[in-house]
């Protein structure tokens, strides 16, 4: 049994400490709090669950293996983290061969998928909340939806608890292999160790909480040496780990909460999770939730900055664009009221694919990040190819999610995401 501190209990972090800790290990979740954490790209109202990766066969085969987890999540759990509403990806002019979703139709016919092609005025009527003179072809997956993205991650944090997995909660500091204190992490080679304030009060029953001292002054540091450590900190992962940079770029995209004043179009029955010309609009959005929200996303190259940037808020510019898309798309939506927004973080890798890999140049360090904005569909699968990474276990994904700093910027391959 090896001790593997995982850092960052996002849905990588959290799904990989529940893994590991059911294979046996001694697991240690470290993450500054509180959780599931504010910035982090998880917490947020939901996440689409869909199969429809254009001609990507791995992905494809991934996601729907991982839409029946998230099924037997929903029973195991007892509650409804995964909302099976369909998913529904068009476009403004006919599909052709090389588009994402005629790729995306025709392998989900060939693996036996349910879809509906979104061509003939009669399956238009059952959206009556689209401009269905300015869309006029698409695939509709039917056994995909979205889920509820920060309850999942809550849920998950409560079953790692169960499970045994030892959770420091708190702000900790760290000194990198030239002593110097950085904020976060401690990397000191040849080893990597975390490091948390000593102080913990036993008498919550060692759950975990931590009590700390500023991590920029505090010198009652305790390292906790593991035989592995996991970097799973999302879009923190160029800052934390700056000779990643040249690997990861952390962008921000907008999302917009909106209250229709029609309710009852966008209820799920007649309003699927969409992407609208998501390769050329990067619109996306998903049905009203039990609060009248009806949640509408940007899929695109976002702007790069820190997940703490006092940037990180959604500008004019970016309201601006989703008015003029919302009045050509849903006009009935057009000036309903936005409620909320926030900048979604993401991780992005030079050609969109997950980094799920050991460090070639540093002992005892996997990095588990690179979501490109596509990963949280996969967190029932997840915690295990980080697993197996992390055990050096065959898995043929992981030379997808290889360590490769050959590859340069320009490579994407996310076929969903606009340019």
């Amino acid at each position: 049994m090896s001790r593997i501190i995982v850092v960052g209990a996002g849905i990588n972090g959290v799904t990989a400490a529940i893994e590991l800790r059911k294979r046996g290990h001694e697991v240690v979740l470290v993450d500054p709090g509180p959780l599931p954490h504010p910035l982090a790209a998880s917490t947020d109202i939901s996440k689409a669950v869909r199969a429809a990766y254009g001609a990507d066969e791995d992905y494809t085969a991934l996601a729907e293996r991982s839409i029946k987890l998230w099924r037997n999540w929903n029973e195991e759990f007892g509650t409804e983290l995964y909302h099976e509403v369909g998913v529904m990806f068009v476009r403004r002019g006919q599909m052709e061969a090389g588009d994402f979703e005629y790729e995306s139709l025709k392998l989900l016919e060939k693996r036996g998928l349910k879809v509906a092609r979104m061509d003939t005025p009669q399956l238009w009527k059952r959206f009556p909340a689209w401009n269905s003179e300015l869309y006029r072809d698409g695939v509709l997956e039917i056994e995909a939806g979205y889920a509820e993205s920060g309850s999942a991650v809550a849920t998950l944090i409560e079953r790692a608890r169960s499970a045994g997995v030892r959770l420091y909660e708190g702000r900790f500091a760290a000194l990198d292999k030239i002593g110097q204190r950085v904020n976060g992490i401690v990397l000191q080679d040849p080893h990597f160790k975390a490091v948390i304030p000593s102080e913990v009060d036993e008498s919550r029953g060692d759950t975990g909480q931590v009590i700390s001292k500023d991590p920029s002054t505090s010198l009652g540091m305790t390292p906790i040496a593991g035989d592995v450590i996991v970097m799973a900190v999302g879009a923190w992962t160029p800052y934390l780990l700056p000779f990643t940079k040249n690997f990861f770029r952390a962008t921000g995209q907008p999302v917009f909460h909106l209250k229709p004043s029609e309710p009852e179009l966008f209820a799920p029955e007649r309003f699927p999770v969409f992407g609208a010309d998501i390769t050329t609009t990067g619109y996306y959005g998903f049905p009203i939730n039990r609060d009248g929200v009806v949640k509408i996303a940007n899929h695109g190259t976002g702007r790069e900055m820190p997940p703490d940037s006092p940037e990180r808020v959604v500008t004019a510019e970016e309201e601006k664009s989703l008015r003029q898309f919302l009045a050509s798309t849903f006009p009935s939506l057009a000036d309903a009221p936005i409620v909320y927004t926030r900048v979604c973080m993401y991780c992005d890798t030079h050609d969109g694919h997950f980094w799920i890999a050991r460090d070639p140049e540093r002992e005892g360090l996997i990095v588990a990040a690179g979501d490109s904005g596509h990963g949280f569909k996969f967190a029932p699968v997840l915690g295990e190819i980080i697993a197996d990474a992390v055990e050096g276990k065959d898995n043929p994904l992981l030379d997808k999610f290889r360590w490769r700093p050959e590859v340069r910027a320009g490579t994407a391959t996310d076929a969903a995401r606009s340019k």
